[in-house]
């Protein structure tokens, strides 16, 4: 599940480590999981017996504690939820998306395409942040702050792929575009 496989802490290593609260939160924040405090006890009453060394180990424990129709899902959640976690990629997206705009010019624009609602809720806000013209609290009746926005926000809602060209690539599904122009550096 590591981008780089040469080294850092491995999935297993990852598991075993958490508490249980640790791992609800990982799975209820990083995958959206329904079902993220009874998957955490059960990996730590699996855990209690022997470390966890294999994806199948996982694969076990989340269909214990989901029920059939929610199994696909749940396993997709959890897994997402601990390669997001693994290769830090919420904190690598902030980190990717502030570089970028201070290399782009004004005038230059930027589109990102999101997979998950977790990846377009970072890009969404930082969009909003960056395009407002003034920060001041409501209660300041005039503005104050001077700020003037450094982005013009070129899609005022997402982009979703159209029927046709998801049945052509399914993946394409949950594909999310925003874009942007830099006003001002």
């Amino acid at each position: 599940m590591r981008m780089d496989s040469s080294g850092g802490t491995t999935a297993a290593d990852f598991l075993n480590q958490l508490t249980e609260a640790e791992l609800a939160n990982l799975f209820r924040n990083y995958g959206e999981e329904k079902h993220s405090s009874l998957i955490a006890r059960k990996l730590i009453r699996f855990r209690n017996l022997h470390s966890i060394a294999t994806t199948e180990d996982l694969v076990e424990i989340v269909r214990s504690a989901t029920p059939p129709d929610h199994r696909t899902k749940s396993l997709s959640r959890v897994f997402q939820a601990v390669r997001i976690a693994i290769n830090r990629e919420l904190e690598s997206l902030k980190t990717g998306l502030n570089t970028l705009l201070k290399m782009l010019a004004p005038g230059g624009r930027i589109a990102v395409i999101s997979y998950h609602s977790l990846e377009d809720r970072i890009v969404k806000t930082l969009f909003q942040d960056r395009s407002k013209p003034c920060i001041c609290p409501p209660e300041v009746p005039y503005c104050v702050c001077g700020r003037s926005p450094e982005l013009n926000i070129l899609t005022r809602h997402v982009v979703r792929p159209s029927d046709e060209e998801c049945s052509r690539n399914p993946r394409a599904r949950s594909a999310r575009l925003r874009a942007a122009e830099k006003i001002r550096s």
